[in-house]
């Protein structure tokens, strides 16, 4: 359970380094900085939940 816990955590600091590189400028409207952040958070703790399943479950597969 303590495993899981520190694979979404590390999972939620790398998709936020990731997606601190993506430049929202172009897509979102000028003056609106709460929804460009909202939109940031949203995204990233959605990949950070794809990311952290897929290792769960890749840790969970015994290899013969």
């Amino acid at each position: 359970m303590k495993i899981n816990l520190f694979i979404y955590l590390l999972s939620t600091i790398l998709c936020a380094f990731a997606v601190s590189g993506i430049n929202f400028d172009p897509i979102i409207k000028k003056g609106h900085v709460w929804e460009a952040r909202f939109l940031s958070i949203i995204i990233i703790l959605s990949l950070a939940h794809l990311l952290s399943s897929f290792f769960i479950e890749l840790l969970s597969i015994n290899i013969l």
